[in-house]
């Protein structure tokens, strides 16, 4: 029983993440042959949101983190928004140095008298999971001393960088690029240390769910992940509800760590960010504008509207 819980949660968990944009390791994939995704996408049109006060303007935009090369994503709507803001907030702001990301993820990933990674998933898994190793080159004497969700997300990078699906074609590389090309500055919501620090607090339950989740069939996890980037592009926040009201319900603490928690904390920031004058871009993952609990849900509870301009 328990072991299909894993995988059931697990599999669901991998690509719910996927979409919010909270694996910034992946930034540091090496390129690959690009997927096939764009082709099957016509006139990408993302959601975004305005929210406006006599002296405050603050554009909305949820994106996804892994895109395949050639989904040209921009609009006349976000150009526009681009160029009339002054800054850009993102998640987590990587900055240039993406081998830092790894470091950090290493600190916070490691610990002594683990047991081995294998014996951390069902034994129906094993071989698998060993499978997956070998394909990612990862020693598995370096992923025995990694805790669960340090392991995991390694392993989850390198499942993606092998479909194809790249950071350097996402939404935040791009719009980072933009801002870096005029001189306006870059923020983040969140600092790395507390991304992976979200990972980092989970019970080992919940870690472990996410390291099943991440050794499931390939040609399956593409099909989920290009099915969820076509809904982000047709700027469908329905169906992306959909998949996030129903699929994290399954797991209670990963729902409230890395979705309900932070969607408070950034609803408060937005409230704050309405006291300043100013334009400014706020770029998140696509799953916190969407559903129950969604970012707009939490800020019309405060009185505020987010008015959807695209």
């Amino acid at each position: 029983m328990m072991s299909r819980w894993w995988s059931k949660i697990g599999k669901r968990s991998a690509r719910w993440l996927a979409s919010l944009a909270l694996l910034p390791l992946a930034a540091c994939a090496t390129p690959q042959p690009p997927a096939e995704t764009a082709e099957a996408v016509e006139a990408a049109k993302p959601a975004m949101w305005k929210l406006a006060d006599a002296d405050t303007t603050i554009y909305l935009f949820g994106t996804i983190h892994l895109l395949p090369k050639g989904l040209e994503w921009r609009t006349p709507a976000i150009e526009k928004a681009v160029a009339a803001s002054d800054a850009l907030v993102l998640e987590t702001q990587l900055g240039t140095d993406l081998s830092r990301t790894g470091r950090k993820m290493m600190e916070m990933g490691l610990s002594p008298g683990l047991p081995p990674l294998l014996e951390r998933v069902p034994e129906e898994k094993r071989p698998a999971l060993q499978k997956l190793i070998d394909s990612a080159g990862i020693p598995t004497r370096s992923l025995d001393r990694m805790e669960t969700w340090a392991a995991a997300m390694s392993l989850f990078a390198s499942s993606f960088r092998g479909m194809g699906f790249k950071a350097e074609a996402g939404v935040e590389q791009g719009l980072s690029a933009d801002f870096r090309e005029t001189g306006k500055p870059i923020s983040g919501l969140e600092t790395v240390e507390q991304q992976f620090g979200f990972f980092d607090s989970l019970s080992e339950e919940s870690q472990r769910a996410f390291l099943a989740g991440s050794i499931d069939d390939p040609a399956e996890a593409r099909r989920q992940l290009e099915a969820m980037i076509k809904a982000w592009a047709a700027g469908d926040t329905e169906a992306i509800a959909r998949t996030f009201d129903s699929e994290t319900a399954l797991s209670p603490e990963l729902r409230q760590v890395l979705m309900v928690n932070r969607n408070r904390e950034w609803a408060e920031w937005l409230d704050k960010r309405l006291d300043e004058p100013g334009i400014v871009m706020v770029a998140v993952g696509a799953g916190h504008l969407a559903g129950q609990d969604s970012v707009q849900a939490m800020l019309k509870a405060k009185g505020i509207e987010a008015k959807r301009v695209q």
